[in-house]
């Protein structure tokens, strides 16, 4: 499984442009997922371009919620590759995707790749089962970091959780995890890191994440 966040509050890769803002290319089970396309489509295409990432590389796309932040170089990439769409049951707008799948429950998308259905009306993130392990993607955890890992461990035992925490504080809940990183709208990073220095590594646009 490889991760490569392509837009962040923070850049990773000096090259890269940092924005308020969140995407990654999810490389897992043979498919290759855009999860969320960040606020602005220029910013969003230049850094792919930067990567190496072509957008008709994108299989999918995978969209946590309906915020600016997250939807905001989605038809720019729908524009050049119109591919399948995964949203939460509550974005109601049509799109110019092949296809637009909603999630109200948790259901599978993949062999081994989930979502875990909208969570408390707003979002949904994505789950891959690995070596009996689950990784969690989120976008900005609105739901809470404690019922997001909650409904994932459907899936499994969640090892690894990649995204934005928001304003999460509930430090504890992450202790049985393997593997932490906050990106995004987390509010507190430092925290984060230095109370799990050995489960936590930093974001930022450019960090690949191989697991």
């Amino acid at each position: 499984m490889r991760i490569t966040l392509i837009y962040d509050n923070d850049a990773w890769d000096s090259r890269l442009e940092p924005d308020w803002g969140f995407a990654a290319l999810i490389e897992a089970c043979g498919h290759s997922i855009l999860f969320d396309t960040g606020a602005k489509s220029q910013i969003l295409l230049d850094n792919m371009k930067t990567l190496n990432i072509s957008p008709q590389y994108i299989e999918e796309i995978f969209i946590s919620h309906d915020h600016w932040d997250h939807t905001g170089g989605l038809l720019a990439i729908l524009e050049q590759n119109p591919v399948r769409v995964y949203v939460p049951d509550t974005i109601s707008s049509a799109l110019p995707a092949k296809e637009t799948v909603p999630f109200s429950l948790s259901g599978k998308i993949h062999k081994h790749i989930y979502s875990t259905g909208t969570l408390k009306n707003i979002e949904h993130s994505m789950c891959i089962q690995q070596d009996g392990r689950v990784v969690v993607i989120a976008g900005c955890s609105h739901p809470g970091v404690k019922t997001i890992l909650k409904a994932a461990s459907e899936f499994g035992r969640v090892s690894a959780l990649i995204g934005g925490l928001h304003g999460f504080n509930d430090f504890p809940v992450l202790e049985t995890l393997d593997m932490v990183c906050a990106t995004h709208c987390t509010q507190h990073k430092q925290e984060i890191q230095s109370r799990f220095p050995k489960i936590s590594i930093p974001g930022g646009a450019g960090k690949v994440i191989e697991l």
